[in-house]
């Protein structure tokens, strides 16, 4: 026979362990994923951030951050290739300006290794 506390207990372990979508409120579909559930399906989570987006991460009900897959990330950042530089360097109005330079020769002192 079940005492009042085991049955009290079974009632809050179901409630705690429900089925139901994380990220979803009343039925709506979002890509908000509680800590807690992102971290026991982060399968789910890798393969939804592929296939539907960038999936947010909530710690205690605000978004901290975001999942993403890598080429969405690629993307945003960018390779550092130095293009840029040299496309500014390029346009800039100064770029036909010539800058002569003065060598001077000075001693070669000895180093100690």
């Amino acid at each position: 026979m079940l005492s009042m506390n085991n049955l009290a207990h079974g009632r809050i372990l179901v409630r705690m362990t429900r089925n139901r979508k994380p990220g979803t409120r009343a039925g709506l579909r979002s890509s908000r994923w509680a800590l807690q559930d992102a971290k026991a399906r982060f399968s789910e989570v890798v393969r939804k951030a592929k296939t539907e987006g960038p999936q947010r991460i909530t710690v205690h009900g605000r978004e901290e951050v975001v999942v993403v897959s890598v080429e969405e990330y690629r993307r945003v950042k960018g390779e550092a290739t130095g293009q840029a530089l040299v496309q500014l360097l390029q346009d800039s109005p100064l770029r036909d300006v010539k800058i002569e330079r003065e060598r001077t020769r000075s001693r070669v002192r000895s180093v100690e290794l």
